[in-house]
Protein backbone atom coordinates (compact mmCIF):
# COMPACT_ATOMS: atom_id res chain seq x y z
CA UNK A 1 0.00 0.00 0.00
CA UNK A 2 0.91 3.23 -0.92
CA UNK A 3 1.86 5.20 2.50
CA UNK A 4 0.93 8.41 1.08
CA UNK A 5 -2.13 7.34 -0.83
CA UNK A 6 -4.97 9.41 0.98
CA UNK A 7 -8.95 8.51 0.42
CA UNK A 8 -12.13 10.62 0.58
CA UNK A 9 -15.41 8.32 0.75
CA UNK A 10 -14.28 4.81 0.61
CA UNK A 11 -17.04 4.03 -1.30
CA UNK A 12 -17.26 6.32 -4.14
CA UNK A 13 -13.45 5.36 -4.20
CA UNK A 14 -14.19 1.32 -4.69
CA UNK A 15 -17.15 1.81 -6.78
CA UNK A 16 -14.79 3.79 -9.45
CA UNK A 17 -12.41 0.53 -9.19
CA UNK A 18 -15.34 -1.40 -9.75
CA UNK A 19 -16.29 0.60 -13.10
CA UNK A 20 -12.97 1.25 -14.39
CA UNK A 21 -11.42 -1.64 -13.40
CA UNK A 22 -8.02 0.83 -12.87
CA UNK A 23 -6.28 0.10 -10.00
CA UNK A 24 -5.14 3.51 -8.07
CA UNK A 25 -2.93 3.70 -4.73
CA UNK A 26 -6.23 4.96 -3.44
CA UNK A 27 -8.18 1.27 -3.93
CA UNK A 28 -6.32 -0.23 -1.38
CA UNK A 29 -6.82 1.87 1.49
CA UNK A 30 -10.60 3.11 0.32
CA UNK A 31 -11.04 -1.03 0.22
CA UNK A 32 -9.45 -1.49 3.74
CA UNK A 33 -12.44 1.28 4.63
CA UNK A 34 -14.62 -0.19 3.54
CA UNK A 35 -14.59 -3.56 5.07
CA UNK A 36 -13.80 -1.85 7.98
CA UNK A 37 -16.95 -0.06 8.18
CA UNK A 38 -18.90 -3.69 7.53
CA UNK A 39 -17.03 -4.90 10.12
CA UNK A 40 -17.91 -2.09 12.60
CA UNK A 41 -21.85 -2.53 11.49
CA UNK A 42 -21.66 -6.31 11.91
CA UNK A 43 -20.34 -5.95 15.16
CA UNK A 44 -22.91 -3.95 15.97
CA UNK A 45 -26.17 -5.67 14.88
CA UNK A 46 -24.57 -9.31 15.12
CA UNK A 47 -27.05 -9.83 12.12
CA UNK A 48 -28.11 -9.00 8.51
CA UNK A 49 -31.91 -9.07 10.51
CA UNK A 50 -31.20 -6.36 12.75
CA UNK A 51 -29.81 -4.01 10.69
CA UNK A 52 -32.32 -0.70 10.82
CA UNK A 53 -34.43 -1.09 7.59
CA UNK A 54 -33.32 2.68 6.11
CA UNK A 55 -29.48 1.07 6.58
CA UNK A 56 -30.02 -2.31 5.40
CA UNK A 57 -29.76 -0.91 1.30
CA UNK A 58 -26.59 0.86 2.15
CA UNK A 59 -25.33 -2.41 4.27
CA UNK A 60 -26.04 -4.61 1.91
CA UNK A 61 -24.80 -2.48 -1.33
CA UNK A 62 -21.03 -1.92 0.76
CA UNK A 63 -21.07 -5.79 1.46
CA UNK A 64 -21.70 -6.65 -3.04
CA UNK A 65 -19.49 -3.95 -3.43
CA UNK A 66 -16.15 -5.15 -1.56
CA UNK A 67 -17.25 -9.01 -2.98
CA UNK A 68 -16.91 -7.60 -6.31
CA UNK A 69 -13.74 -5.71 -6.23
CA UNK A 70 -12.26 -8.44 -4.69
CA UNK A 71 -13.11 -10.69 -7.41
CA UNK A 72 -11.55 -7.85 -9.96
CA UNK A 73 -8.59 -8.03 -7.56
CA UNK A 74 -7.73 -11.15 -7.90
CA UNK A 75 -8.44 -11.35 -11.87
CA UNK A 76 -5.95 -9.18 -12.47
CA UNK A 77 -3.73 -9.90 -10.30
CA UNK A 78 -3.75 -6.10 -8.64
CA UNK A 79 -2.32 -4.88 -5.94
CA UNK A 80 0.66 -7.17 -5.38
CA UNK A 81 -1.38 -9.58 -2.77
CA UNK A 82 0.45 -12.23 -1.67
CA UNK A 83 -1.13 -15.88 -1.67
CA UNK A 84 -1.35 -15.90 2.10
CA UNK A 85 -3.22 -12.94 2.21
CA UNK A 86 -5.67 -14.10 -0.41
CA UNK A 87 -6.79 -17.02 1.43
CA UNK A 88 -7.68 -14.95 4.26
CA UNK A 89 -9.58 -12.81 1.23
CA UNK A 90 -11.02 -15.27 -0.10
CA UNK A 91 -12.57 -16.61 2.94
CA UNK A 92 -14.05 -12.89 3.18
CA UNK A 93 -15.56 -13.10 0.56
CA UNK A 94 -16.92 -16.37 0.89
CA UNK A 95 -18.87 -15.13 4.11
CA UNK A 96 -20.33 -12.10 2.57
CA UNK A 97 -21.39 -13.92 -0.63
CA UNK A 98 -23.36 -15.92 1.92
CA UNK A 99 -24.82 -13.15 3.68
CA UNK A 100 -25.76 -11.30 0.34
CA UNK A 101 -25.70 -14.12 -2.71
CA UNK A 102 -28.68 -15.98 -1.75
CA UNK A 103 -31.81 -17.25 -2.59
CA UNK A 104 -34.95 -18.24 -0.55
CA UNK A 105 -36.68 -21.36 -1.14
CA UNK A 106 -40.13 -19.93 -1.76
CA UNK A 107 -38.78 -18.04 -4.75
CA UNK A 108 -36.72 -20.60 -6.17
CA UNK A 109 -39.87 -22.84 -5.76
CA UNK A 110 -42.29 -19.75 -7.23
CA UNK A 111 -39.68 -19.79 -10.52
CA UNK A 112 -39.70 -23.32 -11.02
CA UNK A 113 -43.07 -23.51 -11.06
CA UNK A 114 -43.23 -19.82 -13.16
CA UNK A 115 -41.57 -21.40 -15.93
CA UNK A 116 -42.52 -24.79 -15.53
CA UNK A 117 -46.30 -24.17 -16.21
CA UNK A 118 -45.22 -21.04 -18.97
CA UNK A 119 -43.62 -24.29 -20.85
CA UNK A 120 -46.50 -26.38 -20.48
CA UNK A 121 -48.83 -23.70 -21.92
CA UNK A 122 -46.44 -22.35 -24.53
CA UNK A 123 -44.28 -25.20 -26.15
CA UNK A 124 -46.05 -25.84 -28.65
CA UNK A 125 -46.17 -22.54 -29.93
CA UNK A 126 -42.41 -21.66 -29.45
CA UNK A 127 -41.19 -25.40 -30.93
CA UNK A 128 -43.16 -24.40 -34.10
CA UNK A 129 -41.86 -21.12 -34.58
CA UNK A 130 -38.50 -21.93 -33.87
CA UNK A 131 -38.39 -24.98 -35.90
CA UNK A 132 -40.99 -23.51 -38.86
CA UNK A 133 -41.50 -20.28 -39.19
CA UNK A 134 -38.07 -18.93 -38.80
CA UNK A 135 -36.72 -20.10 -42.34
CA UNK A 136 -38.60 -20.96 -45.12
CA UNK A 137 -37.87 -25.04 -44.85
CA UNK A 138 -38.33 -26.65 -41.80
CA UNK A 139 -35.14 -27.02 -39.36
CA UNK A 140 -32.90 -30.03 -39.98
CA UNK A 141 -30.80 -32.18 -37.31
CA UNK A 142 -27.47 -30.06 -39.22
CA UNK A 143 -29.28 -27.09 -38.72
CA UNK A 144 -30.40 -27.84 -34.99
CA UNK A 145 -26.61 -28.84 -33.96
CA UNK A 146 -25.33 -25.73 -35.27
CA UNK A 147 -27.48 -23.47 -34.03
CA UNK A 148 -27.57 -24.92 -30.73
CA UNK A 149 -23.70 -24.93 -30.44
CA UNK A 150 -23.87 -21.19 -31.61
CA UNK A 151 -25.85 -20.51 -28.49
CA UNK A 152 -23.98 -22.35 -26.19
CA UNK A 153 -20.74 -20.56 -27.39
CA UNK A 154 -22.39 -17.37 -27.07
CA UNK A 155 -24.08 -17.59 -24.03
CA UNK A 156 -20.42 -19.20 -22.38
CA UNK A 157 -18.29 -15.67 -23.68
CA UNK A 158 -21.35 -13.59 -22.46
CA UNK A 159 -21.45 -15.67 -19.26
CA UNK A 160 -17.33 -15.00 -18.90
CA UNK A 161 -17.55 -10.78 -20.17
CA UNK A 162 -20.16 -10.32 -17.75
CA UNK A 163 -22.59 -9.53 -20.44
CA UNK A 164 -27.00 -10.04 -20.30
CA UNK A 165 -27.83 -12.32 -23.25
CA UNK A 166 -31.12 -13.81 -23.74
CA UNK A 167 -31.06 -17.44 -25.03
CA UNK A 168 -33.77 -17.37 -26.99
CA UNK A 169 -33.06 -14.30 -28.56
CA UNK A 170 -29.18 -16.29 -29.45
CA UNK A 171 -30.44 -19.74 -30.35
CA UNK A 172 -33.53 -18.18 -32.93
CA UNK A 173 -30.56 -15.73 -34.33
CA UNK A 174 -28.59 -18.98 -34.87
CA UNK A 175 -31.68 -20.78 -36.47
CA UNK A 176 -31.75 -17.37 -38.67
CA UNK A 177 -28.02 -17.96 -39.72
CA UNK A 178 -28.33 -21.68 -40.15
CA UNK A 179 -31.47 -20.89 -42.88
CA UNK A 180 -29.44 -17.61 -44.54
CA UNK A 181 -26.45 -20.29 -44.90
CA UNK A 182 -28.09 -23.28 -46.33
CA UNK A 183 -30.53 -20.96 -48.52
CA UNK A 184 -33.53 -21.69 -47.18
CA UNK A 185 -34.70 -18.59 -47.63
CA UNK A 186 -36.21 -16.63 -44.13
CA UNK A 187 -39.52 -15.22 -43.75
CA UNK A 188 -39.37 -11.69 -42.93
CA UNK A 189 -42.43 -11.68 -41.03
CA UNK A 190 -41.26 -13.57 -38.36
CA UNK A 191 -38.24 -11.81 -38.19
CA UNK A 192 -39.64 -8.58 -37.69
CA UNK A 193 -41.98 -9.85 -34.99
CA UNK A 194 -38.29 -11.30 -33.57
CA UNK A 195 -36.89 -7.84 -33.83
CA UNK A 196 -40.26 -6.23 -32.40
CA UNK A 197 -40.24 -8.43 -29.52
CA UNK A 198 -36.61 -7.90 -28.47
CA UNK A 199 -36.84 -4.21 -28.96
CA UNK A 200 -39.91 -4.12 -26.56
CA UNK A 201 -39.09 -6.73 -24.31
CA UNK A 202 -36.93 -3.84 -22.43
CA UNK A 203 -39.08 -0.78 -22.14
CA UNK A 204 -41.98 -3.04 -21.52
CA UNK A 205 -40.45 -5.19 -18.66
CA UNK A 206 -39.29 -1.77 -17.16
CA UNK A 207 -42.71 -0.41 -16.98
CA UNK A 208 -44.32 -3.48 -15.85
CA UNK A 209 -41.64 -4.01 -12.90
CA UNK A 210 -41.57 -0.53 -12.17
CA UNK A 211 -45.83 -0.27 -11.58
CA UNK A 212 -45.64 -3.24 -9.21
CA UNK A 213 -43.24 -2.36 -7.25
CA UNK A 214 -44.86 1.19 -6.88
CA UNK A 215 -48.19 -0.66 -6.29
CA UNK A 216 -46.69 -3.10 -3.65
CA UNK A 217 -44.47 -0.45 -2.09
CA UNK A 218 -47.80 1.64 -1.39
CA UNK A 219 -49.43 -1.54 -0.21
CA UNK A 220 -47.34 -2.05 2.28
CA UNK A 221 -46.68 1.11 3.33
CA UNK A 222 -50.42 1.34 4.01
CA UNK A 223 -50.43 -1.75 5.92
CA UNK A 224 -48.12 -0.45 8.48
Amino acid sequence: MNPNAVVGDPRDEVKDYVRTREWTPNTMLALRNLINDIGTETANFKELAKVPEGQVRNFRNDMYLTSESLRLMKKSNAGNISAADWTILNNYKRHIDHATKFIPTWVKVAVALALGLGTMVGWKRIVVTVGEKIGKDHLTYGQGAAAEITAMGTILAADYMGLPVSTTHVLSSGVAGTMWANKSGLQMSTIRNLLMAWVLTLPASIGLSASLFWLFNSWMAKGR
